[in-house]
């Protein structure tokens, strides 16, 4: 799922490739959107972008003259699952682009892409930051630590630090394969308290004495959890790529898995918090663990087979999600008649004293009895062994 680091590549890319372009005309959703339409059409406009935490604001700015004379108007996109931004030629537009800015004429038209494969992503046209998200934690650092420690009373801190780290009220931004990096490297347990963690960050304020060099300096040395909230994304932005640039493409990721320490990663445990959501880690998970938990622990490489080529890491196509659901379901239909052919046949096995006990009690339910057998009616053992003789 996107992340901040990815919202704010995102924008990179719009600012970057969008530079120079005069796009013109309507804006166009595909058909099967569930999203709103977009109530714009000029006839030429620049398009600029800025991300804040989980989400970002695409501005469409008319140019001095343009027809009908607009007002800028503004986007916020949350990207759900699997939204990004591509930069396509009009006539060979990429699948799933669910909304699609043209460049005006007379160059050759180009669209800018909204894409998105599992369409959980989602465009606001009133331009607003969603309401009771918390300061950006890549670009609103110091509102972002006083957001938290002001309100270590909350509800959300009862709670373990895994899980409060994904609530956007606070930590606008962290997603799960950041919070799994962060907390592996202060070696905290998932499941702790997250009050517990935090409240010791109040206490903790650098000597006035230090200079303002050596204090960036301890910082960078020993960062406590909400320095890692900021340092972290800023190392995934710096590695640029995450599928945005003239090449898209699976080494576009390679700088990414190599940057991984913890999520997903052979050797560490992973257990699913009250949320579902899958939480990676080394060591002790906490005392705050769910009820039935159970940690399982990923295989080295050594031990996979293919382990050169790790399927849990590649990204997901829409073919290959539907073929998944179609075998576990294949499967579940063939056990299904796999145990009803056992039944029936545990049931054609049925010893035949059964079936006779069963026919004499309807017999007995009905009131008659059978009238007993004489004894010239039964053949004696002696005269019965003579007869099969």
């Amino acid at each position: 799922m996107p992340e901040g680091p990815e919202l704010h590549l995102a924008s990179c890319f719009v600012n970057e490739t969008c530079k120079g372009l005069v796009f013109g005309g309507c804006v166009e959703k595909s058909s099967v959107s569930r999203n709103p339409e977009v109530p714009f059409e000029s006839s030429a406009y620049h398009i600029s972008a800025v991300a804040r935490g989980k989400e970002l604001r695409l501005t469409l700015s008319p140019l001095p003259g343009a027809q009908p004379p607009q007002k800028p108007l503004s986007l916020v996109f949350r990207f759900g699952m699997s939204g990004s931004f591509q930069l396509a030629p009009a006539d060979a537009l990429p699948p799933h682009a669910h909304l699609r800015f043209y460049t005006a004429p007379p160059a050759p038209r180009l669209a800018l892409c909204f894409v998105d494969i599992r369409r959980f992503g989602h465009w606001d046209p009133e331009g607003e930051w969603q309401p009771g998200r918390g300061p950006c934690v890549l670009l609103e650092y110091e509102r972002f630590r006083d957001n938290v420690l002001r309100n270590l009373s909350d509800k959300a801190f009862d709670r373990p630090i895994c899980e409060a780290l994904l609530d956007q009220r606070f930590f606008n931004g962290i997603g799960n394969y950041l919070r799994a990096e962060i907390l592996y490297r202060l070696k905290i347990p998932p499941f702790e308290k997250a009050r517990t963690v935090l409240e010791a960050l109040q206490q903790s304020r650098p000597s006035p004495e230090l200079t303002l060099s050596q204090k960036i300096k301890a910082k960078l040395q020993n960062p406590d959890l909400l320095e890692l909230c900021h340092l972290v994304p800023k190392e995934v932005v710096q590695l640029g790529g995450k599928g945005y640039g003239p090449e898209r493409g699976e080494e576009d990721f390679a700088a990414f898995r190599a940057w991984l320490q913890c999520y997903g990663m052979p050797g560490m445990s992973s257990l699913r918090d009250r949320h579902g959501r899958t939480i990676w880690f080394q060591g002790d998970p906490g005392p705050l663990v769910p009820k039935g938990g159970r940690s399982r622990k990923k295989k080295s490489k050594e031990t996979q087979p293919g382990a050169e080529v790790r399927k849990e890491d590649l990204p997901l196509s829409s073919k290959t999600i539907s073929r998944t659901r179609r075998d576990r379901k294949h499967a579940s239909k063939s056990k299904a008649q796999q145990s009803e052919g056992t039944s029936l046949q545990q049931n054609q096995e049925t010893p035949t004293a059964l079936k006779k006990g069963k026919r004499r009690g309807r017999l007995a339910a009905t009131g008659r009895r059978r009238p007993p057998k004489s004894k010239t009616d039964t053949p004696s053992r002696e005269a019965r062994r003579t007869s099969a003789s």
